[in-house]
Formats: C-alpha cells, structure tokens, sequence
C-alpha cells in the first residue's frame, strides 16, 4: 500500500493509525480504539502526534448517543502523497507507443510543450525573491515539492552559485530521451534569468551521484 520505504522507517503505530485510516476513509478515536484493542489515550496520542506533522485532519463529529462529539481523524493530502503514485514505466510506456503512433520525434515534442510550460511555473514562483540568491533558493523549494532533492551551495571557486541536484524524479526520461537534458537546462535559465553550466558527477562505477547547475552571474 505504502511506498516501499515506508514501512522501515515509520513507527509501527504510526503505519498502522494511517493504514486504517486509508481503508476506512476516517475514524473516531474510539473506534481506532477498538479496532487496535488499545486504550482511547494511547490511539488518540498517536492521532495528535500524526497530526501536527501535518498527516491526518482533526474534526468533530456529534456522537449517535448522548454526549460531546467526539474527534474524528483522517488522512491530509500531505499523507496521501506517502501512496505510490503512477510508476515511471506506465508512462514510459505511453511515449513509447505515441512515438509509434506520431513519429520518432513526437516524444521530443511532448517534452518540449512540457519544459516551456514548467519554465513559467518555475519563473512565477523565483520572480517572489530580490537576488539570485533568493531566487535560487525559491527554486529549491518549488522542485523539491516537484519530488527532486536538491541543495543551494556557495560555489565561487567555480564563478557562481552551485544548485546541486541529488535526484531528479525524470532521471529515467532522461536516460531514454537524452534530448530533454538540454530542454530542462535551458527552462531552469529562463527561469531564473541567468546562465549556467550543468555537471553531471559520477562515482567509480559510473553511477550518477549528482548534477550541478552553476549559475554564472
């Protein structure tokens, strides 16, 4: 159900409260109570403990019974981002047969309406900072929500700032359409109005360990 990952390294109380309440679309602590066979105190700690890292929604709802409504839990759109979403391969696929369908360079073209259409999402947001550095680091922030793990570092001994990349979640995409490394690179310029230099760094076995970005000033 959950990423992979998950299940290593949340607590098992935790992993159980959200499977429940995937399954059940929302519960009252009572009823998690129940279901778990623990105590109404213990369970509702483990809501509240989910719910300030911004997990699971807290409402009231009114009891069938007499009494004070009692507190309802489910899912925030920030857990349901923990669910697999589409696989890279369905979608690889997908190119794979409009290329079949529209010609060898239709991916290319696809990519190509996508990287301009990221350029002024990405520009709207970095246009908020005064400087590049500002800039840069609301760049940062907006591909990270994307699903990319980058970091904004000094980098003078090279004659700029450094945006290091340590995943990119169209790396795949890149190695079957090469093509589209250049058209990120040139949507990354627009954006933040500056030119810079891509460094892809690989280890002793020739895996990729990151990318620079290099943003000449």
């Amino acid at each position: 159900m959950f990423n992979t990952a998950f299940h290593d390294l949340l607590k098992p109380q935790w992993l159980r409260t959200l499977t429940e309440l995937k399954i059940s679309g929302g519960m009252a602590v009572s009823d998690l109570a129940k279901r778990f066979d623990a105590s109404y105190m213990t369970v509702k700690q483990h809501c509240e403990d989910l719910t300030k890292r911004g997990y699971l929604k807290r409402t009231r709802v009114p009891r069938s019974e007499i009494g004070r409504p009692e507190i309802f839990y489910s899912l925030s759109e920030k857990a349901q981002s923990m669910f697999p979403p589409l696989p890279p391969k369905f979608t690889l696929d997908m190119f794979d047969q409009i290329q079949r369908m529209f010609g060898e360079t239709a991916p290319d073209k696809l990519l190509f309406q996508y990287f301009q259409e990221q350029e002024k999402q990405w520009k709207a947001k970095v246009d908020k900072g005064e400087g590049l550095l500002a800039k840069s680091q609301l760049f940062v922030k907006t591909r990270e929500k994307e699903g990319a793990f980058f970091r904004c570092i000094d980098g003078m001994e090279k004659g700029g700032l450094i945006l290091r990349e340590f995943h990119n979640p169209l790396y795949q995409f890149f190695e079957k359409f090469p093509r589209a490394i250049a058209m990120e690179q040139r949507a990354i310029e627009a954006a933040l109005g500056v030119r810079l230099t891509r460094e892809a760094h690989m280890d002793g076995s020739g895996q990729a360990t990151h990318v620079d970005f290099v943003l000449h000033q």
